[in-house]
Order: C-alpha cells, then sequence, then structure tokens
C-alpha cells in the first residue's frame, strides 16, 4: 500500500471516530490502531467496519482499529499528524483527556496489564532479530559451519538479551511516568557484573539475578521514589537530590530485597512451565491452545510478554508459544473450510484470500475479524482446531519431546527459524509442524461439519 493510501486511510477513520477532539490517544501495536477517546458515542462504527481497509474493531480500555500487519503502524503516523496538525485548542484536549479517563471502563486490573504490555511490546523487534540470529548460529554450530564466523554471531545474539533489564527499566519508567533514563539506571543494577561482590542473607548475588521481572519492580519503585521527590524536594536542589535519591533508594532496595524476590519467581514461572509439560502437557496445550484466540480477540493476548520474555531470559526459549500458535492453525483451518462451504460468496471468498497468508504466519486478526467473528460458530470451530494443536505438541512434551521458541513475535509458519527443542532441530522442527498440521485439519473438519447452521454460517445482525 503507497504512502498517499495510508494517509487516505487515516483521513478516512479520523472522522468516523469523532473526529480530532474526540482523539485523546493514539497509539499501535502490530495490527491495531489503539485510539483513546473522549465520547465513544461519537464513534460511527457501522461505517467504520464498512470500510475495505478494517478488518474489525474491539472496544476496549483502548478503542482499537484492526488494520493487519505492516498497515498498522503506516495509517498510525498517519493517523497521528493529521490529529497533531488539528486545530483543537490545548485546553480543550487537556479536558477531553481528563474526562476520557474518568470515562474509561476498564478495570485497574485489566489497565495494569495493558501498562505491563506496553513496557515489552516496543522491544519485540528485538527479540525477534536477536532469535533469528540465535538459531542461524546453532545451525552452524551444529553444522560446524563458518567458525570463524559464529563467535561474532554469538555475540550478535546474546548482547540485547544480556541487557534486556535495562531496556525494560527505560520502558517502565516511560510507560508509568517517570525519567526513563532513571528507570534504566536502577535497572541496570540487575544485569551488572559487580553485584556478584554484594552478599544477601549469606549468599552473593548473581548478575541478572531476577531478571526482567527485578528490572520491572525496581523501575516502578524508581518511579514513584522520583514523583515523591518532584513534590517535596525544594526546586533549588531537585536538579542535584531527585536522580541522586531516584537511583539511590530503589537501588538499595533492588539489590537487598527485589533481586533475590524477583530470582525466586523467575525460578517459580521456569519451573511451572516446565512441570506443566512434563506432567499435563496435553491436556495443558489443550485448554492453552483453546482459549488463545479469544485473548487475542480481547487484545489480552499481550499480557502473556513477560511470562515469555522472563522463560526465555531464564531458560533460553519459551516452551508456552508453540502451544499458543496452534490458535492460528485453528483459525486457518477454520477460514478454509469457510472458502469452501460458502463459494458463491465472492466477497468473503476475497477476504479470506488476502488475510490467509498472515494467517499462515501466525498473525491472526485478519481471519478473526474478516471471517470467522462474523460468522459466529466458525470462531467456535477455530478454537477447537487450536485446542487439537497444542494437545498434540503437549503430548510430545509429556514424552521428553519439548519445543520452544527462542523469540516472541512470529508465530505460525513464522516460527520454524526460531525453534528450539531437546532432541535436536529436526524433531522440534517436525513436532511443531505436525501440530500445525493437526490445528489445520480439526479447524478445517470441525468447522465444515458443525460451523454452520443448515445451508448458511451464523451471521452476526446487520446494523439495519
Amino acid at each position: 500500500m503507497p504512502s498517499t493510501s495510508y494517509a487516505a486511510t487515516a483521513a478516512a477513520l479520523l472522522p468516523l471516530v469523532g473526529g480530532p477532539a474526540n482523539v485523546t490517544s493514539v497509539a499501535h501495536c502490530m495490527t491495531r490502531l489503539r485510539l483513546g477517546l473522549a465520547d465513544r458515542s461519537l464513534v460511527e462504527e457501522y461505517a467504520l467496519r464498512a470500510l475495505p481497509e478494517v478488518l474489525g474493531v474491539v472496544d476496549d480500555d483502548t478503542y482499537q482499529i484492526v488494520l493487519g500487519p505492516g498497515k498498522a503502524a503506516q495509517v498510525t503516523a498517519e493517523f497521528e499528524a493529521l490529529v497533531r496538525t488539528s486545530n483543537d485548542e490545548p485546553a480543550a484536549r487537556g479536558a477531553a483527556l481528563k474526562e476520557a479517563r474518568r470515562q474509561r471502563n476498564a478495570t485497574p486490573g485489566k489497565i495494569l496489564l495493558r501498562r505491563v504490555a506496553n513496557v515489552f511490546v516496543p522491544l519485540i523487534p528485538a527479540l525477534i532479530g536477536c532469535g533469528v540470529i540465535a538459531g542461524a548460529t546453532g545451525l552452524l554450530l551444529n553444522l560446524r559451519l563458518l567458525p570463524s564466523l559464529t563467535p561474532a554471531l554469538t555475540t550478535l545474539s546474546s548482547a540485547f538479551m544480556a541487557l534486556i533489564a535495562v531496556f525494560v527499566g527505560h520502558n517502565t519508567a516511560k510507560e508509568f511516568g517517570g525519567t526513563p533514563v532513571l528507570g534504566g539506571a536502577v535497572a541496570a543494577v540487575v544485569v551488572y557484573p559487580g553485584v556478584a561482590k554484594v552478599t544477601v542473607l549469606g549468599t552473593a548475588l548473581a548478575p541478572g539475578q531476577g531478571g526482567v521481572l527485578g528490572a520491572l519492580a525496581a523501575a516502578l519503585l524508581a518511579t514513584y521514589v522520583e514523583k515523591w521527590c518532584r513534590t517535596r524536594v525544594p526546586a533549588t536542589l531537585d536538579v542535584l537530590l531527585t536522580p541522586t535519591l531516584t537511583v539511590l533508594v530503589p537501588g538499595l532496595v533492588t539489590l537487598y530485597i527485589l533481586m533475590y524476590a524477583a530470582g525466586a519467581a523467575a525460578s517459580a514461572i521456569g519451573t511451572a512451565a516446565n512441570w506443566l509439560l512434563t506432567t499435563t502437557g496435553a491436556a495443558a496445550g489443550l485448554v492453552l491452545g483453546g482459549l488463545f484466540l479469544p485473548l487475542v480477540m480481547l487484545g489480552l493476548h499481550q499480557a502473556l510478554i513477560p511470562i515469555h520474555t522472563t522463560l526465555i531470559e531464564q531458560q533460553g526459549s519459551t516452551v508456552l508459544l508453540p502451544l499458543l500458535a496452534m490458535a492460528g492453525a485453528g483459525q486457518v483451518g477454520a477460514a478454509l473450510a469457510v472458502y469452501v462451504r460458502l463459494r458463491h460468496d465472492l466477497s468473503l471468498r476475497t477476504t479470506i484470500r488476502s488475510a490467509l497468508p498472515a494467517g499462515l504466519l501466525g498473525v491472526g486478526e485478519p481471519l478473526i475479524y474478516g471471517v470467522s467473528l462474523p460468522l459466529g460458530r466458525p470462531f467456535l470451530t477455530a478454537c477447537v482446531g487450536g485446542a487439537a494443536g497444542g494437545a498434540f505438541v503437549g503430548g510430545f512434551a509429556m514424552l521428553g519431546y519439548k519445543v520452544g521458541a527462542t523469540a516472541i513475535g512470529p508465530s505460525g509458519w513464522a516460527l520454524f527459524p526460531l525453534l528450539a527443542g531437546t532432541r535436536g532441530p529436526g524433531v522440534t522442527a517436525a513436532i511443531y509442524g505436525g501440530g500445525l498440521l493437526t490445528g489445520y485439519a480439526v479447524g478445517f473438519a470441525t468447522t465444515y461439519a458443525f460451523g454452520f447452521s443448515g445451508r448458511r454460517a451464523l451471521l452476526l445482525p446487520s446494523p439495519d
């Protein structure tokens, strides 16, 4: 899509969400434009859904417009520019922002999950890039190829993960209203090699102990201390005392409390994940694969990012992502069944053809909002396909054939370069591929057999 089309899409969206005066915040994730709106009753939702570029909407703590991978970032930039160049008075926009916050219907728990997700989402591109390099390096090492290059590749793939706590601290402070560099400075304590000289309860600390969870907690504490200082330290001393106290107090708490506590929590997460797959792998895969599509639909899947990141940092891979990825396979199978059954619905078949490549690569929103969710039953049968694929992969985990992912973000076929397992790359890829094929097959079969009422799908009611 050329840049003029992105601008045209943004221009078409703006009046349908109430105009620039109604927009209080603009953000995006991989597939969605996320808006804060002062008055949601001004949204012309049916007209919004009718735009060809819009794959669906989600009315959550933010108003989310699903545009698809790649397009979301480009349209957001154009949309933000339109809002920024509007003629709204700053005071009016400030009042609208306060009103939006007052009217926001999200629970405190959902808001907290969203904000924590906002800390980790910007890190995903680096996780993907480093994960792919790590996978390629492992393959070269196994094949004993390019021995002079592999040390450099190992360095490139490992450097970010070694310092990820600093980035988490920076983003945490930024998200929760502190000074980003101070959040990063306090979080850097977690990975500084010199912590090995610090003894807590008779045991020396280890660099990296507590990981991203410790960094998150340290930066949150630093933000609280900084805000406290800003309101109580005299203006003449603020530039000196506030940053000093913001680093000193949370830094000491991090060393003597948070690193120890967060390290125990991180170990518990790893132990729980391993126990879950070893003892209840098939059942765990069935539940996780079956419930992940509803989480994606609600936008809550990003709350899992800290868990994935902790597992990758601690164990080198996350064993949960391949199970969750099976939900996308069930969605693809369901969409193919719809394509076959509703062969006379040319518009829907066109939507499926355009959204299917993204679905095969693990981006499920286009198929969810463009196909299965509007039809009703196919969304449920897609969850059945995801459950079957998850049970397949989880069943092998019970037998000692664990499959993990060295990075988060990609899914579907795009996850193959990032796979890591206990029985070699070939066996690992075969198990993951078998799970995808199971999800496709069960999603197709259940949708074909049970996804329709009579000869038609259960369509949602029209706006009329």
